[in-house]
């Protein structure tokens, strides 16, 4: 039987706006003094926003540390302090410049399990209108509107392949598919 590891000592190395960068000794299965690095954060946010038309807006930006763009559904970190819907709908109108009259959790998951304890919840947001959007000084999007089946090949032709677009579309998928709602 697997048991749970017993945390010895734990410090922090660096702390920015984002994230803490951690350190903790920990005792191993073997019982010999281990080191684990890992990144804390409050969490993140992902909202699929879903038009009357059945279309979904996901947003194009670019990706510093891959050099890519990258197709996503807008999301972030989240701001401490706030509930998790809050910060999904901030996060929908900064980026997507939408605002919801129906928004809704669908799930959650932690996007890099090895490296972080971080949970982003996923939203659905429907019932949308538009609003101005107000990136970060740090950000550029494109918005851009998909149909079911053009985001479903854009995942097989890998130009959708961000990580936590793919598991929000996951839980999306499979939580319709299971309560039988027509996702198209």
């Amino acid at each position: 039987m697997q048991k749970k590891f017993d945390k010895i000592s734990s410090e922090t190395i660096e702390t920015n706006p984002y994230w803490v960068y951690k350190h903790d000794k920990y005792i191993m299965p073997n019982d010999a003094i281990g080191d684990y690095y890992y990144v804390e954060t409050p969490g993140s946010i992902m909202v699929i926003p879903k038009l009357n038309d059945g279309r979904f807006v996901l947003v194009r930006q670019y990706r510093y540390l891959n050099q890519l763009f990258s197709l996503e559904f807008p999301g972030g970190g989240m701001k401490s302090g706030i509930s998790p819907e809050l910060n999904a709908r901030e996060e929908l109108s900064q980026e997507a410049g939408l605002i919801t009259g129906n928004i809704s959790k669908i799930g959650e998951f932690n996007p890099f399990n090895g490296v972080t304890n971080e949970i982003c919840n996923v939203f659905i947001a429907e019932d949308l209108s538009e609003v101005k959007s107000s990136p970060d000084e740090s950000e550029e999007f494109d918005v851009i509107r998909l149909s079911f089946d053009e985001i479903n090949e854009l995942i097989r032709s890998n130009e959708i392949w961000d990580g936590m677009t793919l598991s929000a579309w996951s839980l999306y998928v499979f939580s319709n598919f299971r309560s039988n709602i027509n996702v198209f």
